[in-house]
């Protein structure tokens, strides 16, 4: 009978992804995996497990109950304010630790490529040429240029500073506001970056990209009010979490053309509902919540994942520890 320790991995998945977290456990521990996207087997799997890994689908009370013996629950990425089910764990002394690497370098490209298709409509042009459609003419008064464009970076954290190191070849103007973060001069001057209010960053910004935590004070941080703010003909990008944007102002906005476009990867309600109106407007570029989802950012984040875990079971301080 195997003595590994049993590591729960919450979401479901292929096998190919499978295949590859398996390539990160250490010798000690056996990753336990969903066969089907079902909470039933997500209680029965759990059961036996002392680790849960939490990435996009959100680890509630139920699931934390069905595992008698849990003892850590260690998130793949940093957002866990919306994906863990956090009084449950304190309820019960089980420990919870974020993953904070190999999520920059993903979310950051992401953003500059969310940037650019939103700025040319890449979707809908790819869509349309498809068709037989073909826009020689018809997107050049809305497609428009990076270069010579202010950007406004809500949150400047890891990501936040990743995208304003990859806009400096673009040769815009970088604004930033952050509660928590204010750059040193030499650091300012090497990225090129303005610490401004958020008033004054959505009144002069051509594109606002948002970077930071979902919390009480950032949900719906974007609503009809900040909307109105911004200037107009701007565009939206969202690699952050989807409820900070009011998704129904937003959509309001976009059919009014008050915004030209948006670019987003988080929704308020995940997976993106059929019929969503976001999906039937053309001048918004959507992914399904993919902006860290590389191979390479999945083996970074393995790896440092089981090397916490293995720091857990030794009884040593673990890095990036959640204090309940």
């Amino acid at each position: 009978m195997s003595t590994d320790v049993k590591v729960f991995y919450h979401s479901h998945g292929p096998e190919p992804t499978y295949a590859m977290l398996r390539e990160s456990v250490p010798p000690g521990f056996e990753l336990v995996t969903l066969e089907r996207d079902d909470d039933a087997e997500r209680r029965r799997k759990v059961r036996d497990c002392e680790v849960i890994i939490v990435a996009a689908h959100p680890l509630r009370r139920p699931i934390i109950d069905a595992a008698p013996g849990l003892k850590l629950v260690h998130h793949q990425g940093v957002g866990y304010h919306d994906t863990v089910e956090v009084e449950a764990l304190q309820a019960r002394g089980i420990r919870l630790a974020l993953t904070p690497a190999g999520t920059t370098t993903g979310v950051a490209e992401h953003t500059i490529l969310f940037i650019l298709a939103a700025c040319k409509r890449l979707p809908y042009a790819d869509a349309e040429l498809r068709r037989g459609h073909w826009h020689v003419n018809t997107l050049r008064p809305i497609s428009r240029e990076l270069a010579g464009s202010t950007v406004g970076l809500v949150g400047l954290g890891r990501i936040g500073r990743a995208v304003a190191a990859r806009l400096r070849p673009f040769d815009v103007r970088v604004l930033y506001t952050d509660p928590a973060v204010e750059l040193s001069p030499a650091d300012a001057r090497a990225l090129g970056a303005e610490r401004v209010p958020l008033a004054r960053l959505l009144a002069e910004s051509d594109i606002v990209s948002l970077h930071t935590p979902l919390t009480r004070e950032s949900r719906h941080m974007i609503n009809t009010r900040t909307i109105g703010q911004m200037r107009e003909g701007a565009y939206l990008i969202n690699t952050a979490r989807g409820p900070i944007v009011e998704e129904t102002a937003l959509v309001e906005a976009l059919r009014s053309g008050r915004l030209a476009g948006a670019a987003l990867d988080v929704f308020e309600v995940e997976p993106l509902p059929p019929g969503s109106p976001l999906a039937e407007l053309p001048n918004v570029v959507l992914t399904p919540h993919v902006a860290a989802g590389t191979r390479q950012a999945m083996a970074e984040k393995m790896r440092t994942l089981f090397a916490n875990v293995a720091r857990f079971y030794r009884g040593e301080p673990m890095e990036n520890e959640v204090i309940l």
